[in-house]
């Protein structure tokens, strides 16, 4: 399967220029405007990398890395039009992969985006497989939830719902963002059938169901993972 890249960008000729180079090279691109849209797009799609601008017309792409890091593997190469030599130690310190400044040859960004997805690879496989948060562990190959170093039991449907919002960590996810991550009918995240396996899932690994750490609901927003499993 080939590998998905998100562009954050507010610049859209530059943006549809590398979609189109970047596709024309075997990748799948889907393109934003602005942090929100940026955020939206990764709380319902999995990406390999990210490429991101620096000045949004929302805020500063440095705040995007700030939330992803270190919870999430995704190789990032920030672009900006300024050359200071600070934005691009700020950048790489949060934890961007790669710094490009603007103007750019497209073949450049290629290459370093080609260099970033082998250097992630083996980290994003692991964490992929086994992630793990305190007392709590999601097998994600062998599709098993462990607790303390015991399996418990999840449906079909719960482990998904799980790892959904355990691979979001920190982001507050909608019903229909959530029903869209695990690919089902978003028009089912209207019925409360949500909250019930929400419910459930925090009886089998939270340490005080009533009083959960893990799964916070967000009033009026929706769910967010925490990973925290135990009271600060």
């Amino acid at each position: 399967m080939s590998q998905r890249i998100l562009i954050v960008d507010d610049d859209t000729r530059l943006a549809q220029m590398l979609a189109t180079y970047l596709e024309q090279r075997g990748f799948r691109i889907d393109v934003c405007a602005s942090l929100g849209l940026g955020r939206a797009a990764l709380a319902q799609n999995r990406y390999d990398a990210l490429i991101l601008d620096v000045m949004l017309p929302d805020g500063e792409g440095f705040d995007l890395v700030r939330e992803l890091r270190p919870a999430d593997p995704i190789a990032i190469v920030m672009l900006t039009a300024r050359g200071e030599e600070l934005d691009r130690i700020v950048g790489l310190e949060l934890g961007a992969d790669d710094y490009l400044p603007k103007p750019f040859n497209p073949r450049e960004l290629l290459a370093r985006i080609n260099a970033v997805l082998r250097r992630q690879s083996p980290q994003r496989a692991a964490t992929q497989e086994v992630r793990q948060f305190g007392r709590l562990q999601i097998d994600i190959a062998a599709r098993v939830v462990r607790v303390d170093g015991a399996a418990v039991r999840l449906t079909s449907h719960q482990f998904n719902l799980l790892v959904a919002l355990a691979e979001r960590q920190g982001r507050v996810l909608s019903r229909e963002q959530i029903m869209a991550a695990i690919r089902e009918d978003p028009l089912q995240a209207f019925d409360r059938s949500i909250d019930v396996h929400i419910s459930r899932i925090r009886a089998a690994i939270e340490l005080d169901p009533k009083n959960p750490t893990c799964i916070l609901t967000v009033r009026g927003a929706g769910y967010v993972f925490t990973g925290q499993t135990s009271p600060p």
